[in-house]
């Protein structure tokens, strides 16, 4: 992964930078908040490693900012001297984890397999669809004016238009997408190929995008959103499936998102568990960690607490059958957005996917 470390004791971010760079990731350093802000706001990072209690400005000033401005890259807080409830309070705020100094080097790789695990939450081969029959099902009824933003659009279609996607920028899709449901009340929009817009704008900026489509057709019809698999990675996956879901199926995702949540969630479908059994399946050793997670379950609606006993609820059922096909299919009573992998081959003129930075450690100060 690549690693953004953050802490205003030299001695103690150079070693943790070093130590990561030999696990194989590559590491980025920062002394302060404000050379973090400016690190990311140049460079893309899967993880930033902050400390809780640094010269004026904080890991949770820090935390915030991450999660206004770059709300995929994960926050793992790190403390000698917090309580386990403000490390619990960063959790609340957006942190992925907490690790606590001294920590061994066992939990600090166990949190960042943990982290990777998120990132490569996605949909599998099984479960890609073709936007372009997604596109005449939505039409073929008439019941949905369809408005099909891509290449190869079905021609003379009864109630489908079609509009190439231009690639130039997220507001020209928006922009379409407010006309036309201005034009037709019973709009739906399918989009295919959205990895051209990745290719060139951030992934925040998409998923901006994406939201603002979907606010756009609330009360008129879905929409439905395709993607490359071999060209967007599977962390923007998820990010797609979140944006385009109902509230409900957003809060569902974010649930099944971590690592710790889907596996207490799992353990909860072969029949109903404790504390400790939930600590069991989730490999934990950490009380406060678990009960956070549990927590977060709970409040999403995916599991009840009855005394002793945590079970699954009908819509925690519905996560774990989603967890069990691993696609982004919005349960019955949904709005009927979707994001999908798309099962069409890549052409031999795409361009191919680029390749990971080479392991490296630079150095910020």
């Amino acid at each position: 992964m690549r690693l953004l470390v953050v802490d205003d004791d030299a001695i103690f971010r150079e070693e943790l930078a070093e130590l990561l760079s030999d696990e194989g990731h590559t590491v980025l350093v920062a002394p302060s908040v404000g050379r973090a802000l400016e690190a990311l706001s140049h460079d893309g990072f899967d993880l930033v490693l902050t400390d809780l209690k640094m010269p004026r400005q904080g890991g949770l000033e820090l935390l915030r900012e991450v999660r206004a401005r770059w709300p995929r890259t994960l926050v793992v807080v790190v403390t000698g001297y917090a309580s386990v409830e403000t490390a619990l309070d960063a959790m609340k705020t957006g942190a992925f984890d907490y690790v606590r100094k001294p920590f061994r080097i066992e939990q600090l790789r166990e949190t960042l397999r943990l982290a990777a695990q998120e990132h490569e939450f996605e949909s599998p081969k099984e479960a890609r669809r073709d936007p372009v029959a997604e596109a005449r099902a939505l039409a073929r009824d008439g019941l949905h004016e369809v408005l099909f933003v891509g290449e190869e659009a079905p021609a003379d279609v009864p109630h489908l238009r079609g509009i190439p996607l231009d690639p130039s920028g997220p507001v020209a899709l928006t922009e379409a997408t407010e006309q036309f449901v201005a034009e037709h009340p019973n709009a739906a929009i399918v989009v295919a190929g959205i990895e051209r817009l990745l290719e060139h704008h951030r992934l925040e900026d998409v998923v901006a995008a994406l939201d603002r489509m979907r606010a756009t057709l609330v009360g008129h019809g879905p929409l439905r959103v395709g993607f490359n698999p071999r060209r967007v990675g599977p962390s923007a996956a998820v990010a797609l499936g979140a944006a385009v879901a109902a509230a409900e199926t957003h809060d569902t995702l974010e649930a099944l998102a971590n690592p710790i949540r889907r596996r207490a969630l799992q353990r909860f479908g072969e029949a109903p568990g404790t504390f400790g059994d939930a600590m069991a399946a989730a490999e934990l050793d950490d009380s406060p960690k678990m009960a956070f997670h549990l927590r977060r379950l709970t409040d999403a609606g995916l599991v009840r607490h009855d005394g002793q006993t945590y079970a699954l609820t009908p819509r925690g059922e519905a996560a774990v059958r989603l967890l069990a096909d691993a696609t982004f299919l919005p349960p019955g009573h949904d709005d009927g957005n979707l994001a999908f992998p798309r099962a069409r081959p890549v052409r031999a003129s795409a361009r191919a996917p680029r390749s990971k930075a080479p392991r490296a450690r630079p150095r910020k100060t």
